[in-house]
């Protein structure tokens, strides 16, 4: 009587817990990885109508919250038996967490990967010329202006910083050359209300945000104006009233921060999302996958965005993973996904667009994949030119460089020209250095900022470290940089 009462209690129980505890049940995705022509109207498109046909991959799935809730929880029902069979017609299926598994005779695994790759989404062609049928998010005239003057002063911005690193005027750098189309498109393509998780090739976004040559040669240079007090290497950049994290060198960490951050967003019904930047290195790391299970489970409206540009460091995309690049990974967890031309800035701003309405507007995390190059060294500490081909480095600087991509289209709009080109470059050089004159002369933060804004009362052990600092220094001034107050 005694086991049988158990026996009845624990079927209670597992009845209850069933009643209270849901999986997302698969949503038929087929339609999002194919080419995004079969679900748009003709080139040039307005936001709404691409939003709208992008939130409707197949033809049978309207959103709506009541909807979702209820696929989500259609195969947990009061009452049910987890063994529970039934058939229909001819087949047999498991009413299993997550919806129905039908049963087969037949043993057959799952192939590794698809018989072919996940197509790219592109709307230029390397003359910067609109595919025929290409459908695209329209881009005002002011809009993509203000897109290539940005991709103009990144690259200068580059180039300046990097030589002054040569030159021993900066300890670090790290450019971003061949991808500008992705920091620049993907900025303009979002909010400033929406939260940008950068990984530390992104200072594109933050330029596009209104952040000035002089708060970047600032920060480069550690001085007393920079928002982190020196405490960080050069390009580690950060600003709350732009909605930027500061960058972190660690490789993918800041993957679940993002998406902690999309849930409050959510929870606090802002009409935001977040954006988190990653190389195809970062795949590699456990808190991609912990982010992107995350993500999908508390459907966390949080875009990543992974520059996949063939080298994460020395390594290339052969040695890091087997799969057809990191937008399959997608699906794995339930994140609807597209694969984008990284070097295509009309490509990027569509489809992050796209992206962010879908994940405001439905609740979901979404994955791009954007297919790019890394043309420089990974950073100054690096010589790329000692694991990669020289050959192959010049033919992508060449040939697939999206800021020249870019010109040609808004050239061919009539909105660009030489002279204005040879102006731009000319002004935007005369700015990038004279900020750096300023930052360099600027004065260093104190010694006292090393052991601040973490304690509101400082305790006994750093007092103890900052006493015995201010010592060695008195001790061995020769040691220590001249240009730093004690």
């Amino acid at each position: 009587m005694a086991l049988s009462l158990g026996m009845k209690n624990s079927n209670k129980t597992l009845i209850q817990m069933k009643s209270k505890v849901g999986l997302l049940s698969l949503i038929k995705q087929s339609s999002c990885t194919c080419s995004m022509n079969s679900h748009y109207s003709k080139t040039p498109l307005t936001a709404a109508p691409f939003t709208r046909a992008f939130k409707s991959p197949d033809s049978n799935f309207r959103f709506s919250p009541s909807l979702f809730l209820a696929r989500r929880f259609e195969s947990i029902k009061a009452g049910k038996q987890l063994d529970s069979f039934g058939s229909s017609v001819n087949n047999q299926f498991l009413d299993f967490p997550g919806g129905r598994v039908a049963f087969t005779p037949n043993m057959r695994f799952i192939s590794e990967s698809s018989e072919e790759r996940i197509p790219c989404y592109r709307v230029l062609d390397d003359d910067g010329q609109p595919f025929p049928d290409s459908s695209f998010v329209k881009v005002s005239e002011g809009v993509a202006i203000k897109m290539y003057n940005d991709m103009v002063t990144l690259q200068t911005m580059d180039t300046i910083f990097y030589e002054a690193q040569r030159q021993g005027r900066i300890s670090f750098y790290l450019t971003t050359s061949g991808e500008e189309a992705i920091n620049i498109a993907s900025a303009a393509a979002i909010k400033n209300d929406d939260f940008v998780v950068p990984q530390y090739r992104e200072p594109g976004v933050l330029l596009w945000r209104g952040f000035s040559m002089q708060e970047f040669a600032n920060q480069c240079f550690g001085n007393k104006a920079d928002y982190g007090k020196g405490r960080q290497m050069p390009i580690h950049y950060g600003s709350n009233k732009h909605n930027y994290f500061t960058v972190s060198s660690t490789i993918a960490t800041q993957l679940p921060h993002a998406v902690g951050a999309a849930y409050a967003l959510k929870m606090d019904r802002k009409d935001a999302c977040a954006v988190t930047y990653f190389g195809d290195g970062g795949t590699s790391e456990g808190d991609f996958h912990a982010a992107l299970n995350f993500s999908a489970v508390t459907e966390a409206p949080v875009i990543f965005i992974c520059r996949n540009n063939g080298w994460a460091i020395s390594t290339p995309i052969s040695d890091q993973f087997r799969s057809d690049g990191a937008v399959v990974k997608g699906r794995a967890y339930g994140v609807r996904s597209i694969r984008v031309d990284g070097n295509d800035a009309l490509a990027i701003y569509s489809a992050v667009h796209a992206a962010r309405e879908m994940a405001i507007g439905e609740g979901r995390p979404m994955l791009i994949e954007a297919l790019t190059y890394r043309v420089g060294h990974h950073t100054t500490s690096d010589d790329s030119t000692k694991y990669r081909a020289v050959d192959e480095i010049e033919w992508w600087r060449t040939t697939q460089d999206p800021v020249t991509r870019f010109r040609k289209w808004i050239e061919s709009n009539g909105w660009w020209n030489g002279d204005i080109e040879s102006e731009l470059r000319s002004s935007v050089r005369k700015q990038i250095l004279h900020a750096l004159q300023e930052a360099e002369k600027a004065e260093k933060p104190p010694i006292s900022d090393l052991f601040t804004d973490v304690y509101d009362v400082s305790p006994s052990n750093l007092r103890e470290q900052e006493h015995s600092l201010r010592e060695t220094i008195k001790k061995h001034p020769q040691d220590y940089p001249s240009n730093v107050p004690i």
